[in-house]
């Protein structure tokens, strides 16, 4: 079965409160990553390398930035006559407000879902980072006939995960129950909160799950269901990061800094697409120096960096010593400042002579538009 025989279902909001303090004016969807990037272009990215071509975006507030990054899908190849980018906001299909919960964001774009002619929907939240060829999961789906097949990891559960889903398998994969939020450190196969779902079965489980009040995906949905369908798990071997904490989208960002990692994110054969701002090259003075890190188009570096992610526009002035930092859009560092460890979001302005620091378990964040 083709690749584009598939719905493409991103939910852009979900998880928000991990993250709280970036996510106050933006969606999860549309946080900065490495440099360049915006979370939701991974996944976006992997679904339109893996022969997707109809991709709707699910949206409940602050998705003015989103928008802004997504445009008419252009840099994904989405901006089309027939299929494409579509942005779904949470009055969409005639309901009245926000929606509070996965349950019921599925059933406001229930017309949108049936309108759609593919076989399978695909469900993805955007806050993993990872490369993935969907077409691989697709291929299993059809091998077992599968109504659900959810992606999943072997190893230790993130960090501040709630209503984590542990499966239990048997050997060819097929789910026969679901543990929600186990209490121990160990290492589980936990799922990911993305999967394959054929269409009639997505449309079903949601309207009688709505119809008989039970709002919770994955008690309701899932849980309860893997004695009466046919759910498969389908383990993911590769590089993936889910941001489940402030520290954990820290650790992702330094995570761009090993050669290994950015070799397997950032495949030549399945490139990661972005919204591209042009902008003039990096400039650097002649005192400046830069040292293991990840430099973005448009910064001006007088001072020196070292082990930091510098987003475009980015002012490093003289005297400056940046170590361990993200620094997020034109942001500027003004002259004799220390910092260490800081997340500076956007549009910030730390003035001269600061001395800023975090720890690599505490990384310190100023709030977008800041002044320091």
């Amino acid at each position: 079965m083709r690749g584009n025989n598939v719905l493409g279902l991103i939910f852009s909001n979900f998880n928000e409160e991990k993250i709280r303090e970036i996510t106050e004016r933006r969606t999860m969807g549309s946080v900065p990553f490495g440099g360049r990037y915006r979370l939701i272009d991974f996944t976006l990215s992997n679904m339109v390398n893996s022969g997707i071509s109809r991709v709707g975006v699910i949206t409940k507030s602050n998705y003015q930035s989103l928008m802004d990054h997504l445009g008419s899908g252009k840099p994904w190849d989405l901006s089309r006559r027939r299929d494409g980018l579509f942005i779904l906001p949470p009055f969409f299909g005639g309901s009245t407000g926000e929606y509070t919960n996965r349950l019921d964001s599925l059933d406001s774009i229930s017309r949108f879902v049936k309108e759609s002619n593919e076989y399978y929907v695909l469900l993805s939240d955007s806050d993993v980072i990872l490369n993935i060829d969907y077409r691989e999961i697709i291929r299993f789906a059809n091998k077992n006939n599968a109504d659900i097949t959810l992606l999943y990891k072997n190893g230790k559960v993130p960090e501040n995960s709630t209503e984590l889903k542990v499966l239990s398998m048997d050997e060819k994969g097929r789910v026969n129950d679901i543990i929600i939020d186990p209490n121990t450190a160990e290492e589980y196969s936990y799922a990911y909160n993305i999967m394959l779902v054929k269409r009639d079965v997505l449309l079903r489980q949601v309207r009688e799950c709505c119809s008989r009040n039970k709002k919770n995906f994955s008690k309701d949905f899932l849980q309860a269901n893997t004695a009466n369908l046919r759910v498969f798990g389908y383990e993911f071997k590769g590089y993936s990061h889910i941001v489940s904490s402030m520290n954990e989208y820290y650790n992702a960002n330094m995570d761009m800094m090993k050669s290994e990692v950015r070799k397997e994110l950032f495949d030549k054969d399945r490139p990661i697409y972005t919204k591209v701002r042009d902008d003039m090259p990096t400039q650097y003075g002649k005192n400046s120096v830069v040292k293991n890190s990840i430099i973005a188009n448009g910064c001006v570096i007088e001072g020196k960096v070292e082990n930091s992610i510098l987003f475009k526009g980015v002012h490093i002035e003289e005297d400056v010593v940046i170590k361990n930092c993200v620094v997020m859009q034109d942001s500027r560092i003004s002259k004799g400042s220390r910092l260490n460890y800081i997340i500076i979001d956007k549009d910030s302005l730390i003035k001269s002579d600061r001395k800023l620091m975090g720890f690599e378990s505490y990384p310190i964040y100023i709030s977008k538009e800041s002044v320091v």
